[in-house]
């Protein structure tokens, strides 16, 4: 059917082309492949070829990445006696459970807290759990590190950074 030339097309039936989608193609058997049998755990990608088994996490050995030991939990019962009355100055890590950054975040503040024991006191606060003093701090997104000073919040790091700025703004507080 020859295509008009005018400048207004209009199609009565709607078109229908196959779409570029990888479910679409129908499964082709070769050789090659093999079907995966229900009784034997599958290996990726279905090979007939058995692999040497990977030890269970109960027989390996234990690794501690993070001392929780060094930071203690705040909540809005403690905030005002363990933060805003404190002697020393305060860094509290905002985070939350499912947060991935908020990991390596816990690793850096680990390490600063044994750095600066007796200079720093060093808390963490689920935000999930305690959201009212996130709301009161402004805080939108986490991982969030704010630091306090004479019962006053002086300096904060937003996001994942690297240690140096952690210590850097602990610096800061510290000198003020």
């Amino acid at each position: 059917m020859p295509m008009a030339s005018s400048p207004s097309l209009s199609v009565s039936a709607p078109l229908s082309l196959p779409l570029p989608c990888a479910f679409q193609r129908p499964f082709i058997f070769s050789p090659s492949r093999t079907i995966p049998n229900p009784t034997r755990p599958a290996s990726f990608p279905f090979h007939s070829r058995t692999f040497p088994r990977v030890p269970s996490p109960s027989h390996l050995p234990l690794k501690l990445l993070c001392s929780r030991q060094s930071k203690a939990p705040v909540t809005k019962e403690s905030w005002e006696k363990s933060i805003l009355k404190s002697e020393i100055p305060v860094l509290v890590e905002f985070y939350a459970s499912w947060c991935g950054p908020c990991r390596m975040v816990h690793r850096v503040i680990d390490e600063i807290s044994a750095e600066y024991s007796g200079k720093l006191k060093c808390f963490v606060l689920n935000t999930d759990n305690d959201s009212e003093i996130a709301e009161d701090y402004e805080i939108k997104a986490v991982p969030v590190v704010l630091l306090f000073k004479d019962g006053e919040k002086r300096d904060s790091v937003v996001g994942t950074m690297p240690k140096e700025f952690y210590v850097a703004a602990i610096e800061r507080v510290l000198k003020s």
